[in-house]
């Protein structure tokens, strides 16, 4: 089926950004004695947005994290990107093709505004993101595994949902977009296969995804 729309989650899929900012927020949440691990991090906040965190922690021990948390955590991240942040291996000769074929995509991802901005001026990838291609939970208010980002990219991209397939690499992103009536291709290169389960198919570079897409 060729889709009307191709929505990408941003962290993991375009930039390779969730294990710089998974061991920062692990580290970060053990500094302020709930103690998480590179691995605790990317089973209970990959794909989420930041009030994951603060529900989690909440729930689990009773304590609100400090007011500054977003904040300073933010701050370890944007200058982690300055000195690591690549772009996954082979997103800009897929975002070539895609353009060339005039096929539309946009972004959705649970990140801010900011931090997207940050990761693709960082990579290079801004000049394939106009502001019109960027959407952000900010806009929404419910992250994923809630449908309402993905559908909102839709519904500004003007594109029904069941002509979308979203691009995601964590198990939040998959329900997401499941629960939006999305097609979803599922990206293996950091997450087990088992744990994408619903995906509609999955894939493991980028170069099979351009072959799935066009």
């Amino acid at each position: 089926m060729r889709h009307d729309l191709v929505i990408f989650d941003n962290d993991g899929v375009l930039v390779d950004s969730e294990p710089i900012s998974n061991r920062l927020l692990a580290a970060y949440l053990t500094e302020l004695g709930h103690p998480t691990s590179y691995e605790d991090s990317l089973r209970d906040y990959m794909g989420a947005a930041m009030h994951r965190v603060h529900d989690l922690i909440g729930e689990r021990t009773g304590q609100r994290l400090p007011e500054d948390f977003d904040d300073v955590f933010h701050g370890r991240v944007f200058a982690a990107f300055e000195k690591e942040l690549k772009p996954v291996a082979g997103v800009e000769e897929l975002l070539q093709k895609l353009t060339a074929d005039a096929v539309p995509y946009c972004v959705a991802s649970s990140g801010s505004h900011e931090r997207i901005r940050v990761g693709h001026r960082t990579t290079g990838l801004d000049r394939w993101f106009d502001e019109g291609r960027i959407f952000s939970s900010q806009d929404v208010g419910r992250g994923k595994p809630a449908p309402d980002l993905f559908l909102y990219a839709a519904e500004r991209m003007r594109v029904a949902p069941e002509r979308c397939v979203v691009v995601e690499d964590s198990p939040l992103g998959v329900r997401a977009a499941v629960a939006a009536g999305m097609d979803v291709y599922g990206f293996t290169a950091m997450t087990p296969a088992d744990r994408l389960a619903g995906a509609t198919q999955l894939f493991s570079d980028m170069g099979e995804l351009a072959d799935m897409l066009l």
